[in-house]
C-alpha cells in the first residue's frame, strides 16, 4: 500500500505542478523536479507519514529500479536519433563537436579547480579537483530529450543536439575513468595502467557490443509479431532485459569488467531503428507508453536532490566555481567546434546552452568517486549541489535556446481535448 500511495502521490503532484509550470512558461521537467523536492524527505516527507511522499533517502533508493528502467528507455529513444540517413548529414559534425566540447570542458574545469586548490588546499584536494573536471563533461540526456519532446522541437539544432548528448556521455565515461585512475594514483602513490587506460576503453567497447547484439536479437524476434500491442510488449521486454544485462559486473585476470546501461540501450535503439522498417511507428507508440514512467523518474530524481548541501558554505563556493567553469566550457567548447565544422549559426550560438543539464551520469560518477574516501565525498557533495542547480535551471535554458533558434513554435502545444472536438466524424461504410 505504501509503495502504491507514494507513486500515486508522486505522479499526481508532478502532473499538477506541470500545469502551473505551463502558466509561467517553464518546461514540465522542471515542474517534476520541483514536485520531487516538495514530496521529498526535506519537506512533505519530513512528517514521516508512510505513503505521503518519500520519508527518507533510503525510501527513495528503494525505487531505484524505476529510475534504472526509465534511463534505459530514455537511452533507447536517443539511440533512435542515430538513423544512418540522418548521420550522413550530421554524423561527422556531431562527432567532432561531441568529443571537443567534452574534452575542452574537462580541461577548463580542471584548470579552474586546480587553481582553487592552490588557494585552499585543505578544502579542495588535488585528486578531488581532477575528478570533478572529468565529471563536468557529462550531460543529462533525459532532461534534454524531455524538453525536445514536450515542445516538438525540429530543426538543425535539434537534429545535432541528441547525437551529441549521446556521444558526450561515452566520452565522459572515458575521461572520468582516466581522471579517477590518476586521482587514485595520487592518493596511493603509484599508477595502475590497467584502471587508467584499459578498463574505460573496455567498458565503452563492451557496452556497444552488448547493445549491438541485443539490437540484432530484438529486430529478429520483433518480426514474429504483427499486432501493434504485441510489438510494443516485445519492445518493453527487450529494453528491460538489456538494462538488466548491463548491470553485470565481473573480474577477469584482475581486470574489472562493467557496462554502461546508457551506452548499451543507446546502441540497442540505434540498431533497431536502422534494421527494422516499422521502427518509427513503434517508437512513437513507445513514447506514449513511457510518459508516466518518465514523470516518476524526474519526480524521484527531484526527491533525491540533497538540500543539505546548502548548509556547507565551502561546498557552495566550490560548487559555484564548478558551475561557472563547466558552463563556460560547454558554451565555448561547443561554439568553437561548431564554428570549425561550419554548422548553422544558430547551432554555434545556442548549442552550448542546451548541453548544460547534468544529472544521472554525473551522479553515477560521483557515487563511484566515493571510493577515494574523504576526498571522494568532497566530489559527491559538490556534484549534488551542482545537479540541484543545473536540473532546475538547465531545462528552462534548453527551452529558451531552442525557442531562440526558431525550432519551437511559440504557440506551444495544442490541447488534445480541442483536437478531438475538431475531428469530423468518419463516414460509415455501407
Amino acid at each position: 500500500m505504501q509503495i502504491l500511495l507514494s507513486l500515486s502521490v508522486a505522479l499526481f503532484v508532478g502532473l499538477m505542478l506541470s500545469r502551473l509550470a505551463k502558466l509561467v512558461k517553464l518546461p514540465a521537467v522542471t515542474a517534476y523536479l520541483v514536485a520531487g523536492i516538495l514530496i521529498g524527505p526535506y519537506l512533505l516527507g519530513a512528517f514521516k507519514v508512510p505513503g505521503l511522499g518519500f520519508i527518507s533517502m533510503e525510501d527513495i533508493k528503494s525505487y531505484g529500479v524505476l529510475s534504472d528502467v526509465a534511463l534505459g528507455f530514455i537511452a533507447f529513444s536517443i539511440g533512435n536519433e542515430f538513423r544512418l540517413a540522418q548521420l550522413k548529414k550530421t554524423g561527422k559534425q556531431a562527432t567532432i563537436i561531441g568529443i571537443f566540447q567534452a574534452v575542452f570542458t574537462t580541461l577548463l574545469v580542471d584548470a579552474a579547480l586546480i587553481g582553487l586548490h592552490l588557494l585552499i588546499p585543505d578544502k579542495l584536494p588535488l585528486p578531488s579537483a581532477i575528478v570533478l573536471g572529468a565529471v563536468a563533461s557529462a550531460t543529462a540526456p533525459a532532461a534534454t530529450l524531455m524538453v525536445v519532446r514536450q515542445y516538438k522541437a525540429k530543426g538543425p539544432l535539434t537534429d545535432i543536439l541528441l547525437p551529441i548528448v549521446a556521444l558526450d556521455d561515452a566520452v565522459g565515461l572515458v575521461l572520468f575513468a582516466v581522471s579517477f585512475g590518476v586521482a587514485k594514483a595520487l592518493i596511493a602513490g603509484h599508477v595502475d595502467v590497467i584502471s587508467v587506460i584499459l578498463e574505460p576503453i573496455l567498458e565503452v567497447v563492451l557496452s556497444l557490443g552488448l547493445g549491438f547484439f541485443m539490437g540484432m536479437l530484438f529486430t529478429f524476434f520483433e518480426r514474429f509479431f504483427h499486432s501493434r500491442s504485441k510489438r510494443l510488449a516485445m519492445s518493453v521486454t527487450f529494453v528491460m532485459v538489456t538494462v538488466a544485462l548491463s548491470m553485470l559486473k565481473f573480474e577477469i585476470g584482475g581486470i574489472h569488467i562493467a557496462f554502461s546501461s546508457l551506452l548499451v540501450c543507446m546502441m540497442l535503439g540505434t540498431v533497431f531503428c536502422n534494421m527494422c522498417d516499422f521502427s518509427e511507428e513503434l517508437m512513437d507508440r513507445l513514447d506514449r507508453w513511457t510518459a508516466p514512467l518518465f514523470i516518476l523518474f524526474f519526480v524521484i530524481s527531484g526527491a533525491e536532490l540533497e538540500l543539505s548541501t546548502f548548509k556547507d558554505i565551502v561546498v557552495v563556493m566550490i560548487g559555484l566555481a564548478y558551475i561557472a567553469a563547466r558552463s563556460l566550457g560547454k558554451y565555448t567548447g561547443a561554439g568553437i567546434s561548431a564554428k570549425a565544422v561550419k554548422c548553422d549559426p544558430n547551432i554555434v550560438k545556442y548549442l552550448g546552452i542546451t548541453l548544460l543539464p547534468q544529472a544521472g551520469v554525473a551522479l553515477g560518477m560521483a557515487m563511484k568517486a566515493e571510493q577515494l574516501g574523504e576526498q571522494g565525498m568532497i566530489v559527491t557533495n559538490i556534484i549534488l549541489f551542482s545537479v540541484l542547480i543545473y536540473e532546475l535551471v538547465g531545462p528552462f535554458l534548453t527551452k529558451v535556446s531552442l525557442l531562440k533558434a526558431g525550432e519551437i513554435q511559440p504557440e506551444g502545444a495544442v490541447s488534445a481535448r480541442k483536437l478531438d472536438s475538431n475531428k469530423q466524424p468518419e463516414p460509415t461504410k455501407a
